[in-house]
């Protein structure tokens, strides 16, 4: 485990609080947005798996919305940010709720969840510099399996009405047809613009075993001037931000103080 004066003690949800390393990767919009997509598409979920689940943020953020029965596994490979989630897990008293396992999810069994989140890297290793951080390298980069490999893993995941949520970069083609391949159905994508009237960078993925396509409208993080936007701050609301938080960027928006 790394020395303390490399970890900080954060914020996720309520009071919940997550390790992290100073200088190493780091929980992002991305996660919150994840766990927010899940959580609303299977409110009623009790069997949850984040699939390379990092240092935990998107599975413990999910389970923070879900109900007191619902119970988590966390599939990581790397084993620092295993044990960071393992120490999270326990500075917050989930031991009876979350169990974790440190395994390649390609080499996962499978199961019968209700509900599988994931965060994929985006990039192939060939398509950038990848950082000498390990941590870091294996949050952006493909080096431990790709968005086809989480899609297989969370087919063989799922109960028969189990839904899979993941996030993955707008303009890359390759989610629908993962998805696809998987013997999956995409449900829902929501495109997030991280800045207002500019392009998307990520998109939010529900898919399921059976159903229909219905796109939400494209969500965007930060008005033209840079504040967050109503929509973002009441996600952030949901999953239990800090009140000051919202308080201030309210303010700062210029929007009610309740926004």
């Amino acid at each position: 485990m790394p020395a303390s004066d490399e970890l900080t003690l954060d914020a996720l949800a309520g009071d919940w609080r997550i390790w992290q390393l100073r200088q190493g990767h780091r929980f992002s919009a991305d996660d919150l947005l994840t766990a927010w997509t899940a959580a609303n598409a299977r409110p009623d979920a009790s069997r949850v798996l984040d699939l390379g689940s990092g240092i935990g943020s998107v599975g413990l953020l999910t389970l923070w919305r879900l109900a007191g029965e619902a119970r988590l596994t966390l599939v990581e490979v790397q084993e620092l940010s295993h044990g960071l989630a393992r120490r999270t897990v326990a500075h917050n008293g989930l031991e009876d709720r979350v169990s974790l396992r440190n395994l390649d999810l390609r080499d996962w069994p499978g199961g019968e969840f209700d509900l599988v989140t994931g965060s994929p890297p985006y990039l192939p290793p060939a398509q950038g510099t990848v950082s000498p951080h390990p941590q870091k390298a294996a949050a952006r980069f493909e080096l431990r399996g790709d968005v086809f490999d989480y899609c297989r893993a969370a087919a063989r995941s799922l109960s028969e009405d189990g839904v899979f949520c993941f996030c993955h970069a707008a303009r890359d083609p390759r989610p629908e047809t993962a998805v696809a391949a998987a013997g999956l159905k995409l449900r829902a994508r929501q495109e997030v613009h991280f800045r207002a009237h500019q392009p998307p960078m990520i998109a939010l993925f529900t898919c399921a075993r059976s159903g229909t396509c219905a796109d939400p409208p494209p969500l965007a993080l930060r008005d033209p001037r840079g504040e967050w936007t109503p929509a973002y701050l009441r996600i952030r609301a949901e999953m239990g931000a800090p009140a000051e938080f919202l308080r201030r960027a309210a303010a700062r928006a210029g929007l009610p103080e309740r926004a």
